[in-house]
């Protein structure tokens, strides 16, 4: 038997050896990090013909390693099995390994349910010792779920689209996207190495798109992954409030492997807050993975609970920047590659690429309006695009710099250094003149200046009632009114504030 034949129990040896001294070569280019990241768990199968066939436990191992570096693998294969010109990577199953069919046939893989349900694994999931969190129990009869408590449970709807494939990764985004890949990966019963994970980014960032592919990749690792915006997780457990399942809805929530949650500055009302931390805290203490977003970072979610801020911090946060211009190029091409499998004709220049790319520095659901008004342009006009013509179909979308946002903090330093005093001394229950002034006064522009409601401002400001607030608000409001030199030092410190 030569070393290239096979027996039902495996490889040969000598095989086995080379396959070895491909993956020590793998790691010595390409370092420890990304080595233990993508490569521990690829293992030879069996080699047939000019092929070699790899075998990976997840569907998104194989999707990624196949993507990055099956080029990599092919020619190290090819240094040591003679004859190697093709790379095979299937995701294998927990069964013990079959006998290859004959040349020529396709090999069976494994295959997710057609559904789509998670309810529905297959059984090698349950013999491979997966928990009862991860792999929902069998059929049976049962009392009906209410309609809301079941939709929260099964999560928002996701969109195939946004997957980790067609997420484009640039500097802004690079540290957040490296980790949701980390988390996507972890193995079953894993303690999670980012517990939680909090990315916060602007409108349009891409983290809705960065948390739907995480979903995907976990649900395809076989771990039941659900993702709910802020609003679908109070209407659910508003719905089992009113139908008295609130204990059933909390036990199905919390049997789940990854809860992921997107924009949570929405989640609002005493109770729902409350439910959400201990729903945090059980799952985060049983070792399941929470994914949390939202438009700002954790220390300026003032209307949240501190124990949830505490558990926010407590994990790994990560910030997605604005675009930058190489990255506005990458989308623009991916959006426009998109309209040419409808639009087979339409062209847009790289001048033109460029153009919008350094006009349009918002986000990318703007960049993906442009690319539609070109479309528009060039179907309904029927001329060609250039700078010129691109300048008049995207001119509705350009628009000036966005005024910086102003911090309640930076408001409070600002005026306890124009009026000599310390910002403790403004969150002080002091109540001496020559506090009390600059306190009003900074709670006047703190509501000027920000989006904070009242109650918020109150709670920046030492814990205040809003009726306090209110009251500063309308004395500064009447006191500028009459006093020139008052509503000139107000006007000064606005304008510096806009201008930092």
């Amino acid at each position: 038997m030569s070393d290239r034949e096979f027996t039902n129990d495996g490889i040969s040896a000598e095989d086995q050896k080379r396959w070895e001294r491909v993956r020590e070569r793998l790691r010595a280019e390409l370092g420890d990090a990304v080595y233990n990241s993508w490569f521990t768990r690829l293992e030879l199968d069996r080699l047939e013909g000019a092929t070699i066939y790899l075998t990976v436990p997840t569907k998104f191992l194989k999707s990624w390693v196949q993507s990055h570096y099956a080029s990599r693998i092919k020619m190290r294969a090819a240094g040591e099995f003679e004859g190697i010109d093709r790379v095979s990577i299937d995701v294998r199953t927990s069964a013990r390994k079959m006998k290859p069919r004959e040349a020529g046939v396709e090999r069976e893989t494994e295959s997710a349910p057609a559904s789509g349900n998670p309810s529905e694994k297959p059984q090698s999931a349950l013999e491979s010792g997966y928990g009862a969190a991860s792999v929902a129990p069998r059929r049976a009869p049962r009392t009906p779920t209410p309609r809301g408590e079941s939709d929260a449970v099964m999560g928002s709807p996701l969109d195939r689209r946004l997957s980790f494939s067609t997420f484009l990764v640039g500097p802004s985004n690079q540290l957040a996207y490296a980790a949701a890949c980390r988390v996507a990966e972890a193995r079953p019963g894993e303690t999670p190495m980012f517990n939680p994970l909090y990315a916060h980014a602007a409108v349009g960032l891409g983290k809705t798109h960065l948390l739907q592919a995480l979903a995907h990749a976990t649900n395809d690792n076989r771990r039941r992954a659900v993702y709910l915006t802020a609003e679908r997780f109070m209407s659910g457990f508003v719905s089992s409030l009113n139908t008295q399942t609130s204990i059933a809805f909390k036990e199905r929530l919390r049997a789940i492997d990854m809860l992921i949650i997107d924009d949570v500055q929405f989640l609002q009302g005493k109770s729902i807050q409350q439910e959400f931390c201990h729903t945090l805290n059980a799952l985060i203490d049983a070792g399941r993975q929470v994914v949390v977003a939202a438009d700002r970072p954790p220390s300026e979610l003032e209307t949240l609970d501190e124990r949830v801020l505490s558990r926010f911090k407590g994990g790994l946060c990560v910030d997605i920047g604005p675009l930058d211009e190489q990255l506005r190029v990458k989308i623009l091409q991916a959006r426009i590659a998109a309209a040419q499998e409808t639009q087979p004709g339409f062209h847009v220049p790289p001048d033109v690429i460029q153009y919008v790319a350094r006009t349009i520095t918002t986000n990318g659901r703007d960049l993906e309006g442009a690319v539609n008004r070109l479309l528009a342009h060039v179907t309904l006009n029927g001329a060609p695009l250039t700078v010129e013509t691109a300048e008049t179909a995207i001119r509705d979308l350009v628009r000036a710099q966005e005024p910086k946002r102003v911090k309640i903090d930076d408001i409070q330093k600002l005026v306890a250094s124009h009026y000599n005093i310390s910002r403790a001394d403004i969150l002080s229950s002091r109540r001496t003149a020559n506090v009390v002034r600059p306190r009003q006064i900074a709670m006047y522009l703190s509501k000027q200046l920000t989006l904070r409601s009242l109650p918020e401002i109150g709670r920046r400001f030492g814990g205040r009632d809003h009726t306090t607030v209110l009251h500063a608000v309308r004395k500064i409001e009447e006191l500028v009114a009459k006093d020139k030199s008052l509503a000139e030092v107000i006007d000064l410190l606005r304008r510096i504030l806009s201008e930092q």
